[in-house]
C-alpha cells in the first residue's frame, strides 16, 4: 500500500498501484468519519463507472463530511451547494454576464464546473433546479444560451437527501433518479462508532479542517483514469449477462412494484459489477458481485405499489426477494 503522506502519490498509470491507491482511501477517510465503509466503496464504484452517487440517511450522519473526506483523498476538486427552495438553475450551471468594460457578455461558470459536486439536500429545491442537474450528468455538459461547455472529468455529483422529514420538499422525479448510478443508505452509527465519534471530539477533531485531521491524497485523476481502463477490460460471461438480465426482467413482474427496472438500470448493475470484481482482485465477474451491487443499484429505480406500500414492503426487500429466486448461473 503507498504512502498516504506522500504528495501526488497516486499520479501512476499503472492499473496494480491504482488499485492499492484506491484501496488506500479507506484508511484515509477513516481518519475523518468511523465506519461507513459501504458508502466509501459505492462512491468509488461511481467514480471507476463514471455514475453519480444520491447519499441517504437522517441528519448528522456525516453525509457531507464523507463527501468531503473522499475528494481530500482523491486530491480532486470539489464545491457544494446547498440546495433550497429559492435556488435558481443558472446558480448551479452559471451565466451570461455582462461586462461593462468590454461591452460584452461573458460566462461566468457555476458550482458545477467541478470534479465532485456536493448537492446537499437535492430534493429541498424545485423541479426546475432539479432538472438543471440533468444535462450535467447525463451529458458531462452545461448548454448555456445555446452553447455546450464541457465538465472537468473525473466528474461526479453526491447528492443528499433525507428520508423522514418531508416539508418543503420536492421528491425527485423518476428520471432524475434513474440518472443516479447508486443509491446509498446511510446508517446510524453503532453503539461502539457512535463512542469512538464522540471520542474524537473530546480530543479537539474538527470536521471543517480535514488537513487537522491527517486526511491526506492517496489517489488522483491518473490512478482513475488507469483504473478505469483495467475495469473495461474486466471479462463479463454470457452467463453473468442473461443472469442480470434475469433479476431486471424479474422486476418488472413483480406483484409488489408498479415500475421495475428499465434496460439502463440492467447495464448499471453490469458494470458496477464490473467495477466491483475489479476493487476486489478479479478480472472476472462473478454471481456474487451482482448480487453485492444489486440493491444499491437497483433499490432507487423501482416504485412499489401502494398496498404494498402500505403492508410495510420496501424496495430492499422485494429485490432481496427476486436475488433468492433468480437461478444463479454456476
Amino acid at each position: 500500500m503507498m504512502d498516504p503522506t506522500t504528495d501526488n502519490a497516486g499520479i501512476t498509470g499503472d492499473p496494480g498501484k491504482a488499485r492499492a491507491s484506491l484501496e488506500a482511501l479507506r484508511a484515509e477517510i477513516a481518519k475523518a468519519v468511523v465506519g461507513q465503509d459501504p458508502a466509501v466503496t459505492g462512491l468509488v464504484v461511481a467514480l471507476l463507472c463514471r455514475g453519480h452517487v444520491l447519499l441517504e440517511g437522517v441528519p448528522g450522519v456525516a453525509k457531507t463530511l464523507l463527501v468531503r473526506a473522499l475528494a481530500s483523498a482523491l486530491e480532486l476538486d470539489t464545491k457544494r451547494v446547498q440546495f433550497t427552495p429559492d435556488l435558481m438553475p443558472s446558480d448551479v450551471t452559471g451565466s451570461l454576464v455582462y461586462d461593462t468594460r468590454t461591452a460584452q457578455f461573458s460566462f461566468q461558470p457555476g458550482p458545477v464546473f467541478t470534479n465532485l459536486l456536493l448537492a446537499d439536500e437535492i430534493n429541498r429545491t424545485p423541479p426546475k433546479t432539479q432538472s438543471s442537474l440533468l444535462e450535467a450528468m447525463e451529458e458531462r455538459q452545461v448548454t448555456v444560451d445555446g452553447t455546450p461547455r464541457p465538465l472537468p472529468d473525473p466528474f461526479l455529483v453526491a447528492a443528499t437527501q433525507n428520508p423522514v422529514e418531508y416539508e418543503g420538499t420536492y421528491p425527485l422525479p423518476e428520471a432524475q433518479l434513474d440518472r443516479f448510478l447508486l443509491k446509498l443508505t446511510i446508517p446510524l452509527p453503532s453503539r461502539q462508532d457512535e463512542i469512538d465519534v464522540l471520542t474524537r471530539h473530546a480530543e479537539g477533531f474538527n470536521p471543517r479542517d480535514l488537513r487537522a485531521a491527517g486526511v491526506r491524497p492517496v489517489a488522483g485523476p491518473a490512478d482513475l483514469e488507469a483504473a478505469r481502463a483495467a475495469v473495461a477490460k474486466t471479462t463479463i460471461s454470457p452467463e453473468i449477462t442473461g443472469y442480470v438480465v434475469d433479476i431486471c426482467r424479474a422486476t418488472r413482474e413483480s406483484p409488489s412494484l408498479t415500475l421495475g427496472v428499465s434496460p439502463r438500470g440492467a447495464t448499471a448493475l453490469l458494470a458496477t459489477s464490473r467495477a466491483w470484481a475489479w476493487l476486489t482482485g478479479r478480472d472476472y465477474v462473478i454471481p456474487d458481485d451482482v448480487k453485492a451491487l444489486a440493491l444499491p443499484t437497483l433499490r432507487h429505480r423501482v416504485q412499489l405499489r401502494p398496498e404494498a406500500e402500505m403492508e410495510g414492503v420496501t424496495a430492499d426487500s422485494v429485490i432481496n426477494a427476486i436475488l433468492a429466486h433468480v437461478p444463479v448461473p454456476r
